[in-house]
């Protein structure tokens, strides 16, 4: 406080001289305040010069000489001559300096707007440290301020913006008796009977209605006044001209007078003290104190719920708990408000909080003589799971804090102090009387250890053993007072027989019955081969025979061989020390193929772990096909009705060549067939070799099962001599393609212009190659091949140091490969020649110098 006070003190300081000021936070607290580097009492020595200030005859940025008049430029200093952001500064000024004053020069007179705009901007770009951290300061302020409403029994209710228009008085009912009159409302004044007029009027700011009409009665005073003693006077006033509207001699009367009250008028009341929003509020006649506080958003952090004053004509005339309305819906000294009335908000004298496991987490106020048992009532009592023997209580002490254990036996006596914090803590995650029982029962779970104190109560009310129990040792999982566990064997046998005492249970005790099926392998067989539905290995079923694991197989292919039907049985006494001991059980079997059961009803029963074979039939093939397409009298898909169909037959099954056929382009496309294995392990041979051409770039294709490949056959030999090599064998899924005549050849790779040229009989390789602009720079000529059209290749050949190129054919492909080491530059070849020349030189010199000296 000391700080943010001298912060303030030092912006009201004037050029030259130093001005006693008062400064307060909220309110005024009178005295001068100490500068640093001044005397106390806020003056400095004569020539000490002080930040923010400016000293006679001097000049400075920002700072004002002596006089001149200047604005105020920012928050330097934060406040001025007037109250700014609840702190107030009193005293005298020579000057203002600049950095002070809200748009107010020495005159009195404003600046313009414009300067005005000019000072807001200049106030943002030049904040000083300290106007920062008071910034920063004030919002922890506010943070702190709204946990501590945040948490206030209360505040949710009172300082809740959503409900500020749910808590009006009901102006919408009859006007009470005891309603008191005043200026503003408007009274409905009805006569009736033998005589009948209309009053009807608003009471007039002197408190009076006139009764006119030709009366000649004049105004009557009815401000405060109820509603009732209002109707009684304006009553006797119009009897001193009606007569009937009062007895006459035991005549009873013939006129009457009714009086209500049609608009309400508004009244002012003021709010004070520790409020969430004090000041004057426009409230219905109707009011009451609630509704007024409503309004103001009731107590602010420092308000008192507990003491709420209304005060009327200087008095006190009721005081408020609102405590009372919060928990028990009692209004008791709700009073209906008045003009005038002062509602005044005072501090709280003792704040608790209550955390843990109660209803109401909250900061709770205590009146004087309350108690913890009053304190849990307000939380609105303990919650399910708390543990109610004893409660933390954290008290503050003139050094330090210390912790309070209160009983049960003392929460009406315990009083509570201004600080402290109660804390209700959780039940122990655990059960007193609580024992398990899981396996092979028929209701396994947790079970009450007063209704089940021993070992066969405990399985009788968990409906028995199941068939499947194994009870030759059972296990009791018993956790120690130190919290170690301990394991009991027992044979439940015995104790079901009598043969051994029953056992006493204890707290937390885990039974544990095992079943005859967890300490058994789980038995398997399986069906493999030509069933519809192989299962692989499915739960063995005791007197499962071979029919019935066929027919959950799906029954027999066709191409099964039902007379060749084995089952393989494991063998359990082999001899290890045999070297030819037997290893398995292998079984023949002959099966129906509707699998129906002999007269006889001589079946086989598999054993666990049995694994049966169906074997496919030898005399077994179905149909297989292969296709001819290109240029044959009859292309498409021809059986292969023998094993040793060739291209020839199939040619002939396809009625012969058409003329335009290019035998020496036919090829023959292959399905690729072999596994998965196999193709990787073809595939990495291929990429070895690959690696081994390091000058070289190798396209390698990925071979994947199912694809064709084609094989390069010579069509026109195969014809001419048929069953001989040149004939293949055709195989399933084969294709046969025979091209039409080719007049093209292919030239692609390291050539100037990729191209495809006419076939020309006579041309050679090289014509070719000269044909697609010869080779580049990056050729390898040496590695340059042709690929003819039935898909038979030819490569380059080397004699000595000339290359001997392939023939050309109709349809063929030549490529030129793209040689990847960089060729020598000019400059590397001659420092080459260089270097073997000198070193030729070298080796003629030393063998001239070793003849001399061994001659």
């Amino acid at each position: 406080m000391f700080k943010r006070s001298l912060k303030a003190a030092c912006a009201i300081l004037l050029v030259g001289a130093l001005v006693p000021s008062t400064f307060t936070y909220g309110q005024v607290t009178p005295g001068p305040v100490a500068i640093p580097g001044g005397l106390p009492g806020g003056t400095t020595p004569a020539g000490t010069s002080i930040p923010g200030s400016a000293q006679p005859g001097t000049s400075q940025q920002g700072k004002a000489q002596p006089g001149t008049t200047q604005s105020q430029q920012g928050r330097a200093g934060g406040v001025n001559q007037n109250t700014q952001q609840g702190r107030t500064t009193t005293g005298q000024s020579t000057q203002t300096n600049q950095g002070q004053g809200q748009g107010q020069n020495q005159n009195g007179t404003l600046q313009s707007t414009n300067d005005k705009a000019n000072e807001l901007d200049e106030k943002q770009a030049q904040k000083t440290n300290e106007e920062v951290i008071e910034e920063g300061y004030e919002a922890a302020r506010t943070r702190e301020k709204l946990e501590i409403r945040r948490k206030l029994f209360g505040s949710s209710v009172f300082n809740n913006p959503d409900l500020a228009s749910a808590f009006q008085p009901n102006i919408n009912v009859a006007t009470p008796q005891n309603y008191v009159l005043g200026p503003g409302d408007k009274l409905n004044i009805l006569m009736y009977g033998y005589t009948e007029a209309d009053f009807s009027q608003s009471v007039s700011p002197d408190g009076t209605v006139f009764l006119g009409k030709l009366t000649g009665l004049g105004p009557v005073a009815v401000s405060g006044l109820t509603v009732e003693q209002a109707k009684i006077r304006i009553r006797n006033r119009l009897s001193q001209k009606f007569v009937g509207l009062k007895s006459y001699n035991g005549a009873r009367p013939n006129t009457y007078l009714d009086l209500t009250v049609a608009d309400l008028r508004s009244i002012r009341v003021s709010i004070l003290g520790e409020a969430i929003r004090p000041g004057t509020y426009p409230v219905s006649s109707l009011a009451t104190a609630t509704n007024a506080i409503y309004q103001a958003g009731g107590p602010n952090e420092l308000g008192s719920y507990r003491k709420v004053i209304v005060i009327r004509g200087g008095r006190v005339l009721a005081t408020l708990d609102l405590y009372d309305y919060l928990l028990n819906g009692v209004q008791r000294n709700d009073v209906r408000l008045q003009d005038g009335d002062v509602i005044r908000f005072g501090t709280y004298q003792s704040r608790v909080e209550v955390t843990g496991t109660v209803k109401r987490n909250n900061l709770f106020e205590l009146l004087p003589g309350e108690t913890l048992d009053k304190v849990l009532y307000y939380a609105g009592g303990f919650a399910a799971n708390a543990y109610k023997n004893r409660i933390k209580v954290t008290r503050l002490t003139d050094r330090e804090r210390k912790v309070i254990d209160v009983t049960a036996d003392q929460f009406a006596n315990f009083g509570l102090q201004d600080g402290d914090v109660v804390t209700i803590e959780q039940l122990l995650d655990r059960f007193e009387n609580q024992v398990n029982i899981e396996g092979a029962v028929y209701r396994p779970g947790r079970y009450s250890l007063d209704q089940n104190p021993t070992l066969r109560t405990l399985i009788q009310n968990a409906e028995g053993l199941r068939g499947d129990a194994f009870t030759g040792r059972i296990q009791i999982l018993r956790t120690r007072e130190d919290l170690s566990v301990e394991n009991i064997s027992l044979n439940l046998a015995d104790i079901i027989n009598g043969k051994a005492e029953d056992i006493v249970l204890k707290r937390e005790d885990q039974v544990v019955i095992t079943s005859r099926f967890s300490m058994a392998e789980s038995a398997t067989i399986s069906i493999e081969g030509e069933v519809n539905q192989p299962t692989g290995d499915v739960l063995y079923v005791s007197n499962m025979t071979l029919e019935d694991l066929i027919l959950k197989a799906g029954g027999l292919k066709e191409a099964a061989a039902a007379a060749q039907i084995e089952v393989v049985r494991r063998k359990k006494d082999v001899d290890i020390t045999s070297k030819t001991a037997q290893l398995a059980d292998v079984f023949r079997f002959q099966v129906n193929r509707d699998l129906t059961l002999d007269s006889d009803d001589s079946r086989f029963f598999l054993y666990p772990f049995d694994q049966v074979i169906v074997r496919r039939s030898p005399n077994y093939a179905a149909q297989t096909f292969a296709r001819v397409e290109g240029e044959v009298i009859m292309p498409g898909q021809y059986p292969i009705d023998r094993k040793d169909i060739r291209i020839s037959d199939l040619i002939r099954q396809a009625g012969g060549l058409s003329p335009y056929a290019y035998k020496e382009g036919a090829t023959l496309q292959r399905p690729v067939k072999e596994s998965a294995e196999q193709l990787a392990q073809r595939q990495k041979a291929i990429d070895e070799l690959a690696d081994v051409a390091r000058n070289t770039v190798v396209q390698k294709t990925e071979l994947v099962a199912g694809t064709l490949e084609p094989i390069g056959i010579n069509l026109a030999k195969a014809l001419a001599n048929p069953g001989s090599a040149e004939d293949m064998i055709v195989e399933e899924g084969d294709v046969l393609l025979v091209p039409k005549y080719l007049e093209t050849v292919r030239v692609q790779g390291e050539v100037l212009l990729p191209t495809n040229a006419k076939y020309r009989p006579g041309r050679t390789f090289q014509d070719y190659i000269a044909q697609a602009g010869g080779f580049t720079e990056k050729s390898r000529r040496r590695g340059a091949y042709i690929v003819y059209s039935n898909g038979s290749a030819d490569r380059t050949r080397r004699f000595i140091i000339f290359n001997i190129y392939p023939r050309v054919e109709p349809g063929a492909t030549i490529t030129v490969p793209l040689r990847t080491a960089t060729p020598l530059t000019p400059q590397q070849v001659l420092n080459s020649a260089i270097g073997i020349t000198g070193s030729l030189l070298t080796l003629i010199t030393t063998v001239l110098v070793l003849t001399r000296v061994g001659n």
